[in-house]
């Protein structure tokens, strides 16, 4: 053992550790591992970012909250300002041209008893064109003879006939009218004005007309086409009918099972007739004779207007140029006992002096020419064009809220009244 130099002092042999001072670690051992520090230092960790929003990932555009902010939206007053304006624009133009369509077709009185537009506003459609000027109409009588307006803009089908043979009476050009009629009938007063205006037409005019009768012209499809001078039907047309018919429906007895009884307040005996809560007995012998009475007196109408029509056609076609066949065909003296509301085929009324011709529509196109003493012709056609007017009837035109049942058939709007009609028939 060395001598410690002088000055030293000598350190005790301990094995206490130093504080401050590494341990001595004996050769050939491990380092033994720190003790744990009291006052462990805080780790940093990065936060957890939030979920994405509905709508796309983080970042995306159109995502809420990240991405570029939206662009502010524009103000669109200029826009409302604009379709304020064509609105306005659009109004004035519709009543400007409404104001110049009453001008030029202003209302006219007529002897049917309705307010007609002047026949200018019709226009021709040509159905078959000619080298010539001369021309034929045909005006159509389709479906039930009615009183009734068919368009928005209040017209009938009497006042349409009428216009429309106003029209052919006021151009020179035209030199002949077919009838073309496809009805079973109809109302009494509507067949009979237009019978008038068939009447009165070759009375002024001295144009003759023609019926074309199609697959059914009975009762007062007939009726309307008796004045006319000559009649073509064809071998399988459905005619006749000749006869008056007024029917309703009693529902009493179904009122007395569901348990409802009217409560009728009248001036006199007479006021409820033909009322369909009338019991059977409750309909007097008076009752029944009046009604009656209605009906023939109209068929009395319906039988005279045959006659006349068939007469005045007679002796005007008596002087006709040509064959037998051209003179056209009388009554027979025994038609009477066909008049009772039986049909006819178009064969059976040409043997009883009902019809002049069997053909179709090109045989009395033929027909119209040659009483005409014309060699050809245009055929033509009125129409009345759309107008403003029918639009704001359309657009004013409130809502119907009436319940209707539908029963799986289309039938025409019949009115209570006298009908010239062959019911089994209307389609």
């Amino acid at each position: 053992m060395e001598d410690s130099p002088p000055g030293a002092a000598s350190a005790p042999a301990s094995n206490t550790p130093v504080p401050g001072a590494p341990a001595s670690i004996p050769d050939g051992l491990a380092a033994p591992a720190s003790p744990p520090s009291a006052v462990e230092p805080p780790v940093l960790r990065r936060p957890t970012p939030p979920p994405p929003p509905p709508g796309g990932e983080p970042g995306t555009p159109g995502s809420a909250g990240f991405g570029p902010p939206p662009r502010p939206r524009r103000s669109q007053t200029w826009q409302w300002a604009l379709a304020a304006v064509a609105v306005i624009g659009f109004g004035l133009l519709f009543v400007l041209a409404y104001a110049v369509e009453a001008l030029k077709a202003p209302s006219t009185g007529s002897r049917s008893g309705h307010s007609t537009v002047a026949h200018d506003a019709l226009r021709e459609v040509v159905i078959e064109g000619a080298s010539t000027r001369d021309k034929v109409v045909v005006v159509d009588i389709d479906g039930v003879i009615s009183s009734s307006p068919f368009d928005y803009q209040g017209n009938t089908l009497v006042t349409f006939v009428e216009e429309q043979l106003e029209r052919a009476g006021a151009d020179d050009h035209v030199k002949a009218v077919i009838l073309k009629i496809d009805s079973p009938g109809g109302e009494v007063m509507a067949s009979d004005q237009i019978y008038k205006l068939v009447m009165d037409f070759q009375e002024e005019h001295e144009k003759p007309v023609i019926a074309s009768m199609g697959s059914v012209a009975a009762s007062g499809g007939y009726y309307v086409a008796a004045p006319c001078r000559w009649i073509v039907a064809h071998d399988l047309t459905i005619t006749g009918s000749i006869g008056v018919i007024m029917q309703s429906y009693n529902w009493r007895g179904l009122m007395d099972k569901l348990g409802v009884s009217p409560q009728v307040f009248k001036s006199g005996p007479m006021k409820d007739m033909l009322s369909p809560d009338k019991r059977e007995e409750d309909i007097s012998l008076e009752e029944r004779r009046i009604v009656q009475d209605l009906v023939n007196e109209t068929f009395d109408r319906f039988k005279g207007v045959v006659e006349e029509g068939r007469g005045l056609a007679a002796s005007r076609n008596e002087d006709n140029e040509g064959e037998e066949a051209d003179q056209g065909r009388s009554l027979a003296k025994h038609w009477k006992e066909f008049a009772d509301g039986r049909l006819l085929s178009g064969k059976d009324a040409w043997k009883l002096g009902l019809v002049d011709e069997l053909g179709d529509f090109s045989t009395a196109l033929q027909r119209a020419r040659k009483l005409a003493g014309l060699k050809d012709s245009r055929v033509i056609q009125y129409s009345r064009p759309p107008s403003f007017g029918s639009l704001f009837r359309l657009l004013g035109r409130s809502a119907d809220s009436s319940v209707k049942v539908d029963l799986g058939v289309r039938m025409p709007e019949i009115r209570s009244g006298l009908y010239y009609l062959a019911p089994h028939l209307v389609r």
